[in-house]
């Protein structure tokens, strides 16, 4: 079973969570704008009211309920934790009524993501699966866990937890290497890079110019915590019509030399800038 085409067929530029608890909240995140819509019974979620988020989630998502072009997602709790497990049986024992996206929070390992899969498998679902990598052992391995199931859509990146795992700030210099590392770890599995949102709401620059680098580093989307950060995450994570002009004369001019370079506006082009116009018009194409 093969879900590795998922990645290119969906524009994730931003996602908004909302609480397992309060399902109808569901068509106000839609109507945000969001790229992934997720349902969130972990951190969201006191552990007392675990077990009655995971009952109306999956009341929610048995109704199949309009989402229109959002990618609709689950983040259960860790299954290195007891109610984790509980989720995930409860997933597979939904069957086809289940959430069709999982995200697992705090991965450590390949065999975590593998394990998950192979059950999914066994159970006959098409369930695609995002992991977040917020520990020191997730950030270790994330090159490995990228690799871990073609289920796999996306890589997010979790500051927060990551920094109080590693003990220092949640500053962009020092977490700085630990998006790099994720960033090529998702390229290398073929996944996209998510960032991690941003927490001020009164500064709306703040989040622009962090989102920006972000793009910059490599990432595709960034999150968000409150509907009015979407368009901005949108307008950044898209690629501008100059871009997609300048990418489309770029890749004409290559087809057209069939060599390994080109001379543009007196400046010359070597092959490897070709990807880079191949994946600005891939973006492109994922958001219309």
């Amino acid at each position: 079973m093969d879900h590795s085409t998922g990645s290119r067929l969906r524009a994730r530029r931003s996602f908004i969570f909302l609480p397992g608890l309060k399902p109808e909240m569901f068509p106000k995140a839609v109507a945000s704008g969001a790229d992934i819509v997720c349902i969130d019974i972990e951190d969201a979620i006191h552990p007392d009211d675990k077990e009655e988020a995971l009952t109306s989630t999956l009341a929610l998502t048995a109704t199949r309920p309009e989402a229109g072009a959002a990618e609709v997602v689950v983040r259960i709790n860790s299954v290195r934790t007891p109610q984790g497990l509980t989720d995930l049986a409860a997933v597979i024992a939904a069957g086809p009524d289940g959430p069709p996206s999982l995200m697992l929070p705090k991965v450590g390992s390949a065999d975590e993501v593998a394990m998950i899969s192979g059950l999914l498998d066994d159970a006959g679902l098409d369930t695609t699966l995002h992991a977040i990598i917020e520990s020191a052992a997730g950030l270790e391995h994330c090159w490995q866990i990228g690799h871990a199931s073609t289920r796999l859509q996306a890589l997010f990146f979790g500051a927060v937890d990551l920094s109080s795992d590693l003990g220092c700030e949640n500053t962009w210099e020092t977490m700085l290497y630990g998006r790099s590392r994720m960033v090529a770890a998702a390229a290398g599995a073929g996944l996209d890079a998510i960032d991690v949102p941003w927490l001020d709401l009164e500064d709306m620059a703040g989040m622009k110019a962090e989102a920006e680098a972000s793009r910059r580093l490599g990432f595709v989307g960034k999150g968000s915590i409150h509907p009015k950060q979407i368009a901005t995450l949108h307008e950044v994570f898209s690629p501008s019509a100059e871009e997609v002009a300048h990418a489309r004369r770029i890749v004409a001019a290559f087809e057209e030399a069939a060599t390994g370079l080109v001379v543009i506006d007196g400046k010359l082009i070597e092959k490897p800038v070709l990807r880079a116009m191949e994946r600005i018009l891939e973006r492109a194409a994922r958001v219309g």
